[in-house]
């Protein structure tokens, strides 16, 4: 079986920059080792897949370990291929997910917006290797919706942070977003994933979605700018709306080509 494959760098507006995902698009869907197996293949953070219906596109995603539940990134990569490669004349692209609801991507003039749920943590205890596997000892406030939200005093402490993977994957949990109040942005994190075999994500959509609600309410504003400090680096301009997070970024096309298997 021969498929269409696409490398794209999302929320980025050069190559090597932002977060690469690979796009898949299919007829109907294989079975679930397959997909698992080029996600493992391409060993990038996401691989989507995505299948045509009649309301629009059902969409999944799969890290290098196995299918996750919410991704950014990639929905905002395989909102671009559609836009590109599929459908050009469409301005609003639905998707359908297992977990995460009905996600809207907007597309216009080269920006891609993302209508994704809010997720506002919940304050918790943290894990006794949490804070260890940071580097730290102390954080202003320890939160938890799917992922650990740990919260610095400033930026400089975000950037400083050297985590201990071996550590970190050990917590009940598959991630953890550090985060800050930023110096010229508003909000700055970092994301770490050793439990999906991704040692730092370089931008990470579904972690604003924890993101936006918290800062909104600590800034009391609705709109915020956004910065991921990975090594590739990132920035979203978000917007809090009741229930959902609009996020938004550019993409550009890294590779195209097709995998035979």
């Amino acid at each position: 079986m021969k498929l269409k494959m696409y490398q794209v760098d999302a929320f980025a507006e050069k190559v090597f920059c932002g977060n690469p995902a690979a796009v898949v698009p299919m007829h109907s869907w294989p079975d679930d080792a397959l997909m698992q197996s080029i996600a493992m293949e391409n060993n990038l953070s996401e691989t989507a897949f995505f299948v045509r219906t009649e309301r629009g596109y059902h969409l999944r995603w799969f890290t290098p370990e196995y299918e996750i539940d919410l991704c950014g990134h990639a929905t905002l990569a395989s909102a671009y291929i559609i836009k590109n490669f599929v459908e050009p004349h469409i301005g609003e692209i639905s998707f359908t997910t297992k977990h995460a609801g009905v996600l809207k991507a907007a597309a216009e003039n080269g920006l891609y917006t993302l209508d994704f749920p809010s997720r506002m943590p919940k304050p918790v205890d943290a894990a006794e290797q949490l804070l260890p596997s940071l580097g730290i000892s102390t954080a202003v406030e320890v939160l938890k919706s799917r992922d650990y939200f740990v919260v610095l005093p400033d930026e400089e402490a975000v950037k400083n942070i050297e985590p201990d993977l071996t550590l970190m994957k050990e917590l009940d949990t598959i991630g953890v977003i550090v985060t800050a109040k930023g110096k010229s942005v508003d909000v700055v994190s970092r994301c770490f994933y050793p439990g999906l075999g991704i040692p730092e994500d370089p931008v990470t959509g579904s972690a604003h979605c924890n993101i936006i609600p918290y800062w909104s309410r600590k800034l009391n504003k609705t709109k915020l700018h956004c910065r991921q400090l990975s090594q590739r680096g990132g920035d979203l301009q978000c917007e809090l709306d009741g229930d959902r997070v609009r996020m938004s970024g550019k993409c550009v096309l890294y590779m195209q080509g097709e995998i035979d298997v």
